[in-house]
């Protein structure tokens, strides 16, 4: 079994997500009292945030390198980066280590096109949705997204830092969220990516107008194929 580094703390709750999903999914597929090889780097994810806001995406990339470098040295493997928003930096991290990294969008592309489906909305933060990022990534892989419109980007936004980044879930969010997917559904979008890995607290399966894509569980599954390969 490969050793999986993850770069976490972007935030804390989506890093717990990680870690259980990883965990229990090798012990379902092993048995026994089976469980992952994992190291955990978790940054302040404040630190994080104030480079986001301020706009230093390159300083935010060498935070994220040295902690590639940390796990790379502790004996890790792979890495995964527990969060979609900071795979802007994703080359950064590339160029630091000497051990592959594991993308989110790479892993979800795949999982849309295992289901035949071509055009997907895209929920995420405003640097997710809006920077390029993570839609020429899919679109470079056969698969379309389709965004909201800003002022629903900016409420977006706001939920996931104010309330799901702190672990507060309000029913009228999970609401809003559930009638921005049906008006993708109706430009067009077969299915939804939960593009931030918060999104999956409040937002699901049942409840949702169009199929989910998880980005959370889909990028965490990925992670146990890549420690389990022969």
């Amino acid at each position: 079994m490969k050793t999986i580094g993850i770069i976490g703390g972007m935030s804390p709750e989506s890093t717990v997500l990680y870690y259980q999903i990883i965990n229990r999914e090798t012990n379902c597929r092993l048995g026994g009292n089976r469980s992952a090889k994992i190291l955990l780097d978790s940054v302040d994810f404040e630190e994080i945030v104030r480079l986001q806001k301020s706009g230093d995406w390159a300083a935010a990339g060498n935070v994220l390198a040295q902690s590639a470098r940390k796990l790379e040295a502790g004996g890790a493997d792979f890495l995964l980066l527990a969060t979609n928003t900071m795979h802007k930096v994703a080359p950064a991290i590339e160029q630091a280590a000497g051990i592959p990294l594991l993308h989110v969008v790479d892993a979800t592309a795949a999982a849309i096109k295992r289901q035949g489906l071509s055009a997907v909305g895209l929920l995420g933060t405003r640097f997710t949705m809006s920077d390029g990022f993570y839609t020429e990534r899919m679109g470079s892989q056969g698969v379309k997204t389709i965004a909201p419109t800003t002022a629903e980007q900016d409420e977006i936004h706001r939920i996931i830092f104010d309330e799901l980044c702190l672990n507060r879930i309000r029913p009228e969010s999970a609401r809003y969220f559930y009638d921005v997917i049906g008006r993708l559904k109706n430009e067009g979008a077969q299915g939804v990516i939960l593009g931030c890995t918060e999104i999956c607290l409040l937002v699901n399966e049942t409840d949702s107008p169009l199929p989910v894509f998880d980005s959370t569980a889909i990028h965490a599954f990925s992670a146990v194929d890549a420690a389990l390969e022969e």
